[in-house]
């Protein structure tokens, strides 16, 4: 049996989390939270994921300064995929996003259906 994939949500709004990992688990990943990207850098380093979802706007490490400093690390953990889910849309925004190691960039409210399709295809999961 495969392992299931490991999603590490880094959001420091707890419904948002609790959100993502309702939808998530239902379509049968693995999740682990993290309030911020230092919280994440630190689990990551125990535990790799497969994918991250990661919000912009969070206290201590915000979601883009996390991205540069996790690609900076070199492989393995520089080439996990990168989901960012925000509230701002500004081309200027996802163009930072991208430019800081993220490999798709959706704008809140992003749908249960939306997530996990995108989750199974950053991720190389099956479709359920």
């Amino acid at each position: 049996m495969e392992r299931r994939k490991r999603i590490l949500v880094i959001d420091d709004a707890s419904l948002v989390r609790l959100y993502y990992r309702g939808a998530l688990e239902r379509a049968g990943f693995e999740v682990a939270e993290a309030l911020n990207g230092i919280e994440a850098l630190e689990q990551l380093l125990n535990a790799p994921a497969d994918l991250l979802i990661v919000d912009v706007n969070m206290p201590q490490m915000d979601g883009l300064s996390f991205l540069k400093a996790l690609r900076a690390k070199g492989p393995p953990l520089s080439s996990t995929p990168s989901l960012v889910v925000s509230t701002e849309g500004l081309p200027d925004r996802v163009s930072a996003a991208h430019s800081a190691g993220a490999n798709l960039y959706l704008v809140k409210p992003v749908t249960e259906e939306t997530l996990v399709q995108y989750a199974r295809l950053l991720c190389g999961a099956p479709n359920g």
